[in-house]
């Protein structure tokens, strides 16, 4: 079928309505409320939509709600298309107005973000289910997915119950960025959580008798550095970046330290090398403990947990979901760019599922600032390509 064109009015007050409403991380009741309001005046059906329980397998102990699956039938023979984008947003946004400015939405609180990460998404792919079920488009069967929890470790994605997705052959996902940026793969990482443990003694009267937990870390991390495992890592045309990001311990200066607390992280595109990088940080640990001892022989000891956040992955150029968002692109007019991120998306999850996926911009700038800003002509290229995708317009 020819190309359509998005409602724009429609479009950009739906998406200010998205951005109005506040949601972080597990607090996205409302935001699904909204979308489903919209869905049903728009002619939805209640049985269309479901609720997931990953909100009870995240990390937030009293989240409001699941993933949010909507499942269109189709009116035409085609394979089944999921659209889908997160609902929560980092706490800087929450609770901020938007106001548009010249070419711009950006918030009206100076001190908040605007939101667009990713309340503009939501807006796409609900702007494209709205306007096939208001003009009657012909379209094939369709997945609408609405995330939670994507932006504190893609919880939502990672606990998505995918049997309510109906095994869909072709999947978008809209984030941040150009809209005609075709992210087809993305970085792993992993993330540590390490107990250094030591022996406590007064440090003035007896630090013979202590084992400092303090010694212990700072070893480890100098020998990773030395190394080479830390920072932007790079072993036989290999690479990666792994970086300690956040060390606390001890009490008093007259104390020897008994217990260190570090979070790290390492990513890399390449799975095996980051398990390489996971086991050379495992081992500098390790091995530090064997190096600081008190006067008995006694020494420390450390505790190492962690998770793979994400595994990286890389879509084929031939894949099918790669090929139709290139000519949907194409067919209106647009030069598409394949790209690759160095941060996680719900996509890394979705890929793990089974079920590859593109992911697009929607015209955010900034995400995560109080300067976060969202650029109403990429908006708008982005609902024009999000509604040819969902009609299966190529």
């Amino acid at each position: 079928m020819a190309s359509v064109a998005a409602n724009r009015p429609k479009s950009l007050k739906l998406v200010k309505q998205l951005l109005a409403i506040p949601g972080g991380s597990g607090r996205e009741k409302q935001v699904a409320k909204f979308i489903k309001a919209e869905l049903l005046a728009a002619g939805a059906e209640e049985s269309w939509f479901r609720l997931d329980k990953a909100n009870k397998l995240g990390p937030i102990d009293d989240a409001e709600v699941g993933n949010l699956v909507v499942t269109i039938p189709g009116t035409i023979d085609a394979p089944r298309r999921l659209l889908m984008a997160h609902m929560d947003t980092v706490p800087l946004c929450v609770g901020c107005t938007p106001v548009k400015k010249g070419e711009v939405l950006e918030s009206k609180e100076k001190d908040l973000g605007l939101g667009a990460d990713n309340r503009a998404g939501c807006a796409v792919v609900l702007n494209a289910a709205c306007e096939i079920l208001r003009k009657n488009l012909p379209h094939p069967p369709l997945t609408l997915l609405f995330t939670i929890e994507e932006e504190i470790g893609l919880h939502g994605a990672r606990n998505l119950q995918t049997s309510l997705l109906k095994k869909p052959a072709l999947a978008f996902n809209w984030d941040g960025g150009s809209p005609t940026k075709l992210t087809v793969g993305a970085i792993g990482g992993y993330r540590f959580f390490i107990d250094a443990h030591g022996i406590a003694s007064h440090a003035g009267v007896a630090p013979e008798r202590g084992v400092s937990a303090i010694a212990i870390a700072a070893l480890a991390i100098a020998k990773l550095q030395k190394g080479g495992w830390l920072g932007k890592v790079t072993k036989r045309k290999k690479s990666g970046s792994a970086n300690v990001g956040v060390v606390t311990g001890g009490a008093a200066t007259n104390v020897v330290c008994d217990l260190v607390k570090i979070k790290a992280e390492a990513r890399s595109h390449d799975l095996t090398f980051l398990n390489e990088m996971v086991a050379q940080i495992e081992t500098a640990f390790h091995d530090a403990v064997k190096e600081v001892k008190n006067i008995d022989g006694e020494t420390g000891s450390v505790e190492i947990t962690g998770r793979l956040d994400y595994e990286p992955f890389r879509l084929a150029d031939d894949d099918p979901s790669v090929e139709v968002a290139q000519q949907t692109i194409a067919a209106l007019g647009y030069e598409s760019e394949l790209a690759v991120a160095n941060g996680g998306l719900d996509a890394n999850w979705l890929f793990r599922h089974g079920i590859p996926t593109v992911s697009f911009g929607c015209g955010q700038r900034n995400p995560h600032m109080s300067t976060e800003q969202l650029n109403i002509e990429w908006f708008h290229q982005a609902c024009d390509i999000g509604l040819n995708i969902a009609v299966a317009a190529v």
